[in-house]
């Protein structure tokens, strides 16, 4: 098939890697200019395009008049997105005759729109995956040609949850392009009932809140620590990130009328949360370096029953 590839991310880069292996005809890719206010962690599919000598846009929108007839002018027999940032309109999608489809990082009705595997760890998921699916006006919403699952450990964060992604798109498109090329691929309507929807999330998203409990605080923490932007919390006015933590399950240390966000030990550190406590294991005060949580309270001289804002 004569394939038009919107990409970006790691993601992006294997879904064209497995299509160049495949021998699939790759016409053209369109992607993103790296955000220099971003930490781009991941590789780089423009990068990857030109050494195969597939050419590569940038356009900052690619729903103009000008870009839709170069797109027709192309004639792509399928459109795929794996993790483009920018909804296509109605006229891209119309343009190639297999349909255009996107790729996108949960299961499919749960967890449209932006940041689903952050979001799936926010809001304690158990499994999660990858869905493909027929791209329409409304995001997200359009027919199911596939799914990869898989489960959610508890020590998973953001970052390997994303890492498993990457193989199981292969695998995904391995087993459905075949089934697209011969007009058999399955079309399987969403369940609106069950579809659930999250915006985008902002580094300010990460505030922690000691009310919550615990698990609900791990769950932050684990969904926005490296390399996305942190969990954080704040003590004399400075911002304080914590990169690493568990839900402390021991039971050992307690302490009648403790507080919301009060240090109730040292050695481990440990919070008290609005249910449960926390057990911090790397912090780092803003413009400082990440420490371990021993030494990080040494050098702050933090003190059992310390409150934190």
């Amino acid at each position: 098939m004569k394939i038009l590839l919107f990409a970006y991310h790691e993601i992006g880069c294997s879904a064209l890697q497995t299509l160049y292996e495949m021998g699939e005809e790759v016409c053209a890719v369109f992607t993103h200019e790296d955000d220099v206010k971003e930490n781009v962690w991941f590789g780089s599919i423009k990068k990857y395009a030109e050494s195969l000598n597939i050419p590569c846009f940038t356009p900052e929108n690619p729903n103009t008049n000008e870009w839709i007839e170069k797109i027709k002018k192309m004639n792509p027999e399928i459109i795929f997105s794996f993790y483009y940032r920018r909804l296509l309109c109605d006229e891209i999608l119309a343009i190639p005759a297999k349909g255009a489809l996107n790729l996108h990082g949960s299961l499919l009705p749960k967890f449209r729109g932006r940041a689903p595997v952050n979001w799936v760890l926010v809001k304690g998921e158990k499994e999660t995956g990858i869905t493909l699916h027929y791209m329409t006006k409304k995001a997200d919403s359009g027919d199911i040609v596939a799914q990869k699952k898989f489960k959610i450990e508890k020590e998973d964060t953001a970052f390997l949850l994303y890492k498993k992604m990457v193989p199981l798109t292969r695998e995904l498109l391995l087993t459905t392009i075949p089934l697209l090329s011969e007009g058999k691929a399955p079309r399987i309507p969403q369940d609106e009932k069950a579809a659930t929807l999250f915006k985008g999330r902002k580094p300010e998203d990460g505030k922690i809140d000691w009310k919550n409990s615990a698990g609900e605080n791990y769950n932050l923490i684990r969904a926005v620590t490296h390399p996305y932007p942190g969990a954080f919390m704040f003590l004399n006015n400075k911002k304080i990130f914590i990169w690493e933590a568990q839900e402390e399950k021991k039971g050992a240390y307690t302490k009648k009328n403790k507080k919301e966000g009060e240090i109730i030990n040292r050695v481990p550190l440990l919070i008290s949360c609005g249910k449960g406590v926390l057990k911090v294991e790397k912090l780092q005060t803003e413009g400082e370096k990440e420490l371990s949580s021993l030494d990080w309270t040494n050098e702050n001289n933090i003190q059992i029953g310390t409150i934190l804002e």
